[in-house]
């Protein structure tokens, strides 16, 4: 009887293999789950097969990394590009609210020159304000219109509020303004609630102004509103000039003490106005009779 070679023998097939095994499993784990034989089994298990675990998850924990990188490295990228357009952004909206706001104060300048009598004022010069010195016993500031822009001295600057001062030196490109809380400027007014005439000083601080030479019981209150009278042609009539802060009657004065603070100021907007005034009309000369008298 002849017997085949060992190294020709061929063992189970391949389905067969698969059979075995898929019952071998099987039994395991209804043994397992019927008599509980492997529960100690299975952490010597798990610590022998633990290292081949993580061989096994190498190549893909290597991608992972990989791919964190690469999406860290772009977020990066993007976080600085959307900084810098922030940034970008953040800076045009401050122009666009400073546009506004300089819109806003140039509606409201045309609309203070409507309010001034039109029969007072020739033209208005619109002006920007250069700089304002930092000493503060000096109460002048600087405009970017002068001789060039036929500035002339003793012209009233304004704003949208009312009187800032008045100009007191004209040079080729600039002029200087004294502003009404100089101590050595005074305004004509009159207070709009009775129409009493007085003249305001300014005191040489930023805020304050003083009625002077007004006795103890002249009808003034607080918040009254004093405005420009007209008198002596410096200043048109009923532009605001201040209000009336405080007041200090001492019977033992003669004159009372009168603060008041101004309605406006240089420290609140860039641009004002410099008014030109119509001078006054002279009085019709009186006629005369072309015939002449005769004598009797």
């Amino acid at each position: 009887m002849e017997t085949t070679p060992q190294f020709f023998r061929h063992g189970p097939g391949p389905l067969a293999r698969l059979m075995f095994f898929a019952l071998l499993s099987c039994t395991l784990m209804a043994a397992d789950l019927r008599f509980k034989y492997f529960p100690e089994l299975r952490p010597a298990i798990a610590v022998i097969i633990y290292p081949l675990q993580k061989l096994a998850h190498f190549p893909a924990h290597i991608y992972d990394r990989v791919e964190e990188f690469f999406a860290s490295f772009h977020l990066i990228q993007e976080n600085n590009f959307l900084r810098q357009r922030y940034l970008t952004d953040r800076e045009q909206l401050v122009r666009l609210q400073a546009l506004k706001a300089e819109n806003k104060q140039l509606r409201k300048l045309l609309g203070a020159v409507e309010q001034i009598e039109t029969n007072t004022v020739a033209k208005a010069v619109m002006a920007e304000i250069l700089y304002t010195p930092r000493d503060p016993f000096s109460h002048k500031t600087t405009l970017n219109k002068g001789r060039h822009h036929n500035i002339k001295k003793g012209q009233i600057v304004v704003d949208d509020k009312g009187i800032i001062g008045q100009i007191t030196q004209v040079y080729q490109w600039v002029s200087e303004v004294t502003l009404i809380t100089d101590k050595d400027h005074s305004v004509p007014i009159q207070i709009v609630r009775n129409s009493l005439r007085s003249v305001i000083s300014g005191a040489g601080k930023n805020n304050e102004l003083e009625l002077r030479y007004l006795s103890v019981n002249t009808d003034i209150q607080e918040n009254d509103l004093l405005v420009t009278s007209g008198i002596g042609g410096v200043y048109p009539s009923g532009i605001p000039v201040a209000k009336v802060t405080k007041i200090d009657r001492n019977p033992a004065d003669t004159f009372a003490r009168i603060i008041s603070t101004p309605i406006a100021g240089v420290d609140r907007n860039r641009q004002v106005l410099i008014l030109s005034l119509v001078p006054p009309l002279p009085n019709n000369p009186a006629e005369t009779s072309d015939i002449e008298p005769q004598n009797h």
